[in-house]
């Protein structure tokens, strides 16, 4: 190759690693304005927390407090209007039990539809994907009513009964995850004499397990952050969750602004250590050929 080849060559890979570090310093740009957009409500309610209150009520506002009050948490918890620790051990106990009844019922539901062979199966499928497009807010009186109806008013039970139904989301998740292990797992076992719950619980769950650790996650998620089935069917302060409980600190006249926000990232604390711990697995979770992998 000539010289003058040799240097056409030369800009031409320039060139190349040009546009592949303004490729990649665009899309670092993108990601780093997408954070600071998504993360502003968060280092907003950190600020506000840390804040008296006449330096929140003044304006302009200030994105950071001039003097930290690190005493607002122990005394947005410690408050004599509320009860949180009280309301944190009853919220606890909704989400363990909404939780290990989630993550049962969609899994024995979804292994049925996916790996049990009986007449009218797809129907029945096809079926309970189609509630998914009935709002939940229509369903709301009816259940209302019959929970009313069995006695089940200002008790736990409304909340955590109905999560030993399935949801046709999560079903649709393990099904497909179930899908993706061969029958032949399943023939083997048969011949040697196993049952299709021996099946489920010994072969089928360990090989789902991030889908398990999904199911898990989007249920926690789901019954510590409850707001509206607390409201309607818990009438008892000693009953209360923790997203009941924040309303405390509003009031008809003036909101504690700087102890509902610091109340407010507490309980916003568990949910982002979870999420944090089983980051990978979620991951995992959402990939619906990753059965294969046991």
């Amino acid at each position: 190759m000539n010289a003058k080849g040799q240097t056409q060559s030369r800009r031409y890979y320039q060139g190349q690693r040009f546009q592949e570090r303004l490729r990649k310093s665009l899309v670092a740009l993108l990601l780093i304005s997408g954070s600071v957009i998504i993360l502003s409500p968060i280092w907003w309610m950190i600020s506000t927390s840390l804040k008296p209150m006449q330096e929140i009520m003044q304006y302009p506002p200030t994105f950071f407090p001039k003097e930290i009050h690190w005493d607002n948490y122990i005394r947005a918890w410690t408050s004599p209007a509320a009860h949180f620790t009280r309301w944190l051990l009853n919220t606890a106990l909704i989400t363990v039990c909404v939780v290990i009844a989630s993550v049962f019922s969609n899994a024995f539901i979804a292994y049925g539809f996916a790996k049990i062979k009986f007449p009218g199966r797809n129907v029945m499928f096809a079926a309970v994907l189609a509630t998914m497009m009935i709002p939940g807010f229509v369903t709301m009186i009816p259940q209302y009513i019959l929970f009313a109806k069995l006695g089940w008013m200002n008790t736990y039970l409304p909340l955590i009964i109905p999560s030993l139904f399935g949801s046709a989301f999560f079903i649709f998740l393990l099904r497909q995850f179930f899908m993706s292990i061969p029958n032949e797992l399943i023939d083997a076992a048969k011949m040697d004499g196993a049952n299709h719950f021996y099946i489920w619980i010994r072969l089928m769950v360990p090989l789902i397990k991030p889908a398990i650790a999904t199911i898990a996650i989007f249920s926690f998620n789901g019954a510590w952050n409850d707001f509206l089935g607390p409201l309607l069917y818990v009438n008892n302060e000693s009953m209360y969750t923790l997203q009941i409980g924040l309303q405390t600190f509003k009031g008809t006249e003036a909101t504690q602004w700087h102890y509902l926000m610091a109340a407010s990232l507490m309980v916003l604390l568990p949910v982002i250590a979870l999420f944090m711990f089983f980051q990978r697995y979620f991951i995992e979770g959402m990939n619906l050929t990753a059965g294969t992998k046991g």
